[in-house]
């Protein structure tokens, strides 16, 4: 990353996970597709994605994402997660905050009662539509991509709980879809703690024992998350997304709802028309419907829409300084946990 003056940040939460949205100041990132953007970040140059997710800039709940321009004729604007592990694809929670940030900035118009946006994204065109009124954005409905199961019930060997059985699916990433109690927990605030551990000692074990690889988008080729998942009294889903170095996630989970109802279509338990709620570890809900089913690659897949909220809480500015002794940032297992070593 080179010298700048200051990079420009809108402050914006969905359902309590920050994802802050870079909306100025940024280098170009090399590439033609949003997915070249992204693995040129993983791959060549990460060091803006360091400069903004690491102390002292930073903290471990957090994501930021890079508004980028679009590189597709048919999409308003284009974007790429950034975490403390690496750059992804696509994430739920952090659409809504893009999609909220750039109306409520004046970047894309408002239109109510609702305003459409098409993103371009390194997993592919989500289209957005906004509900809208006296000029702010008070709900989002993300029609995501092909949604589809690769393996069910894979079994797994681990040292701690012996052997248990996994969904691995794909909902904008792949996740692995883990029935809580298999691990002695239930998703609630006291063990965010232990979930989090439990999580990132998954993803290493099936890194070990579970390969997949996307059929259309080189590069997205690994387990992203764990989520744990339970069933509520009332139907709902309960959800707890892990991410590297160990945390959870503080919304429902977007692209993980979207993994879970591709599962559950696998398995004929949803149809068209089907709904769910996600619901998080902190009481969030996202709505979840099938809107369709297409096919990947020969894969049978669920068209995922997900519903839920941004809040723009403020705006801050970055000064970016080439005498900056900690340019390419730190993380301290005292607040990052002790998989701190994990992260790239």
């Amino acid at each position: 990353m080179g010298s700048e003056n200051s990079l420009e940040l809108l402050l914006v939460h969905c359902e309590g996970e920050l994802g802050h949205v870079l909306t100025g100041g940024a280098p170009e990132i090399p590439g033609t597709t949003m997915l070249d953007k992204m693995n040129h970040i993983n791959n060549v140059d990460d060091s803006l994605r360091r400069f903004v997710t690491f102390e002292p800039r930073a903290n471990v709940a957090m994501s930021v994402n890079l508004l980028v321009a679009p590189t597709r004729p048919d999409a308003d604007a284009g974007f790429i997660v950034l975490q403390a592990d690496r750059a992804h694809p696509m994430s739920g929670s952090n659409c809504i905050c893009v999609v909220t940030a750039l109306l409520e900035s004046g970047r894309v118009p408002i239109v109510e009662p609702e305003t459409t946006v098409r993103l371009d994204t390194p997993a592919g065109l989500i289209v957005a539509r906004a509900r809208c009124e006296s000029g702010r954005c008070v709900g989002v409905s993300l029609d995501n991509v092909p949604s589809f199961a690769e393996l069910l019930e894979q079994e797994v060997d681990t040292p701690a709980w012996g052997r248990i059985k996994v969904d691995i699916a794909f909902g904008g990433v792949y996740y692995a879809l883990v029935d809580v109690r298999q691990v002695g927990l239930t998703i609630a605030p006291e063990n965010a703690r232990e979930l989090a551990e439990a999580g990132i000692e998954l993803k290493r074990l099936l890194a070990e024992q579970v390969k997949v690889s996307h059929p259309t988008l080189p590069g997205v080729d690994e387990i992203a998350y764990v989520m744990f998942r339970d069933e509520e009294p009332d139907g709902a889903v309960r959800t707890c997304t892990t991410l590297q170095p160990g945390r959870v996630d503080r919304s429902p989970c977007g692209t993980g709802s979207s993994a879970n109802l591709a599962a559950l279509h696998a398995r004929g338990q949803v149809s068209v028309g089907d709904m769910r709620t996600s619901r998080s570890i902190i009481g969030g809900e996202f709505r979840v419907e099938a809107i369709g089913e297409t096919e990947v690659e020969g894969r049978k897949a669920v068209l995922p829409r997900i519903t839920g909220r941004g809040y723009v809480y403020g705006r801050t500015e970055l000064r970016v300084a080439d005498d900056d002794p900690f340019r390419n940032g730190f993380a301290l297992s005292d607040t990052w946990g002790p998989q701190v070593s994990l992260l790239k």
